[in-house]
């Protein structure tokens, strides 16, 4: 069928990313899809093609910011981007956590929604016509498989995910959840003289060379009895804590702290 296998490479790609990035804004989600892209099958290949918009030239990075930018059109869409859990809690836990916090509505946050467009996205190429949007599908699972590997957007409830604490990068002052959805990577691209497609070069020769031994173990889940995002939310969680956190007070100033990556 070959969907399942557009779904798998994606977070082949972006497994690989959050250990060297962790940074997921525009820059980032497009960073992530074009190792995707490039990772496909040719079958999976042929399908992201038939279903990405015609605008899109074939370019999944080009869409990949493209559900962040439907939350004040579809409201309902914003509680699908995050999985906060309680302060000082590392884990993520289904029934806890994956709920939309303004509407009380259970199964709203990211796990439910990567698995939710997974599922849509395996009835491409069925013989019945599918009900769903699969263009649509396609690019939320795309950005929300992004963002499940940012440590924040399974960070903690009170503070929004850092959206609360105030810091200051490289004498810029911001969220923390900004630092960590934009800031570092910017940062990093800016060592590649501003030029993604190096940054992007260099990530995919470590896929080959630096972590060609982790490549099969990112393919597959550890725990054959819960989701692979449920994983993925529950190691978010735990790096939320380790990481994102981790002497990140009001005030305070984090330059020096983004020796992530080792391009």
């Amino acid at each position: 069928m070959g969907c399942y296998r557009v779904q798998l490479v994606a977070i082949i790609s972006f497994m690989l990313l959050l250990s060297n990035t962790h940074g997921w804004g525009d820059d980032g989600h497009a960073i992530v899809c074009k190792i995707a892209q490039a990772r496909l099958s040719t079958a999976a290949a042929k399908a992201v093609k038939k279903l990405l918009p015609k605008s899109a030239n074939n370019d999944l990075a080009s869409k990949c910011s493209w559900a962040d930018s439907l939350r004040v059109v579809f409201p309902w869409s914003s509680a699908l981007h995050f999985a906060n859990t309680p302060d000082s809690v590392c884990n993520y836990k289904d029934t806890r956590d994956c709920v939309d916090k303004k509407t009380g509505i259970k199964g709203r946050c990211v796990v439910a929604a990567i698995t939710n467009y997974t599922n849509q996205l395996l009835e491409y190429g069925s013989d019945t016509k599918s009900k769903y949007n699969l263009t649509q599908s396609l690019l939320f699972l795309s950005h929300f498989l992004g963002d499940v590997h940012q440590p924040l957007h399974c960070g903690f409830f009170s503070d929004k995910g850092g959206n609360e604490i105030n810091v200051r990068w490289y004498r810029r002052k911001q969220n923390l959840h900004h630092v960590w959805d934009a800031s570092i990577i910017e940062t990093e691209v800016e060592r590649f003289y501003d030029d993604i497609e190096d940054f992007v070069d260099a990530i995919q020769r470590n896929i080959t060379k630096v972590w060609a031994d982790e490549v099969e173990e990112w393919e597959s889940c550890s725990n054959d009895d819960i989701s692979c995002p449920t994983i993925y939310a529950t190691e978010s969680a735990k790096d939320a804590c380790k990481w994102a956190y981790k002497d990140a007070t009001e005030g305070s100033v984090l330059e020096g702290k983004d020796e992530s990556f080792d391009g």
